[in-house]
């Protein structure tokens, strides 16, 4: 087991995340916030769901999920279809621009990543990728298993983005 002052030290690095998801943040669109571009990244990797189900995956209300699914809607990245097991409910679903629109946010975040990494070989980032999934997955997270850095087959691959 680690000593209290390795923990602490931890402490003040994972507190520089935020500068990070700060900065992966500046590289969306104008038209695309961190919410819509978060809609769009676990819509492209778990496909068509429910509100509710993306409610949970954000974790987030479903008043805030309502907020972005409807911004992402009125853009034409996605779909509200009915549900053919509860009429009350409706699936959201990627459109064609929806997927396109989530291949830039995968071309933008990878570009940044592989600029800010540049120094780093591919084992330290793979090293990296196995870390912060070991993180997430002992802070109880149910995505971490199948969520990683945004990549270019953006509706192919488990991705998150930058508000992840």
């Amino acid at each position: 087991m680690a000593e209290q002052a390795q923990y602490e030290e931890l402490a003040r690095q994972l507190s520089a995340v935020g500068a990070v998801k700060r900065d992966l943040g500046r590289i969306l669109p104008a038209d695309c916030p961190a919410g819509s571009a978060a809609v769009l990244t676990l819509l492209g990797h778990h496909g068509d769901m429910r509100m509710s189900k993306l409610a949970e995956l954000l974790a987030v209300d479903m008043s805030v999920v309502s907020r972005h699914v409807a911004h992402v809607a009125a853009r034409g990245w996605i779909d509200r279809l009915p549900d053919p097991v509860d009429k009350r409910s409706r699936i959201l679903r990627l459109t064609p621009a929806g997927l396109d629109r989530l291949d830039d946010l995968s071309r933008r975040t990878s570009r940044l990543l592989a600029e800010r990494l540049s120094d780093w070989s591919d084992d330290e980032v793979g090293q990296l990728i196995r870390l912060m999934t070991r993180l997430r997955v002992s802070f109880g997270d149910c995505r971490a298993t199948a969520v990683r850095v945004p990549g270019p087959a953006a509706h192919d691959t488990a991705r998150t983005p930058a508000s992840t």
